[in-house]
């Protein structure tokens, strides 16, 4: 049986997703609001005079940590580099979502041609010989890209290289 398939790894797969993203997440939260709280502000008096419990810390962590965390992810999406570099590697090293790409971006060139090569027709007009060059030499380029392309092989990471220069 295929590891994709198997029952165990898909098991694996979901129990180290809900580790890390969900029971990990909430026991660091804690261990920290803990840690600093009766490590640190337990012993110092102006802290302290600050948070005089530690139900206080906790919601002063909250208004003002939650505000502050949303503003990082929210930078780290849609204003840093970093965030656009992640979704790069992805794309360079997980080859189903690169496929998915690369057919979605091919498909997008097939389309744009049928529809011209179906505006001339509808209008009755004949197309040109430069025209029907042009479709042979795609097809051409297409079939030849699929069938030397694998899941395994560079051919999809070589065309996604080629769209990231464009």
């Amino acid at each position: 049986m295929p590891e994709s398939k198997s029952p165990l790894f898909r098991a694996w797969f979901y129990f180290r997703n809900g580790w890390s993203l969900y029971f990990a997440f909430i026991f660091a939260a804690i261990n920290t609001l803990t840690v600093t709280y009766y490590l640190a502000i337990d012993k110092i008096p102006f802290l302290l005079n600050l948070f005089p419990s530690f139900a206080h810390y906790i919601g002063g962590s909250v208004l003002i940590g939650i505000p502050i965390l949303v503003t990082i992810g929210f930078i780290h999406f849609k204003k840093s580099p970093a965030f656009r570099s992640d979704s790069t590697i992805g794309f360079e090293t997980n080859p189903f979502v690169r496929r998915n790409l690369i057919n979605s971006e091919l498909n997008l060139e097939l389309n744009l041609m049928i529809l011209k090569i179906l505006s001339k027709l509808s209008n009755n007009e004949k197309l040109t010989e430069d025209e029907l060059n042009k479709i042979q030499e795609s097809r051409n380029i297409l079939s030849d890209f699929i069938d030397k392309r694998s899941i395994k092989n560079n051919k999809d990471l070589e065309y996604f290289k080629k769209l990231m220069d464009e």
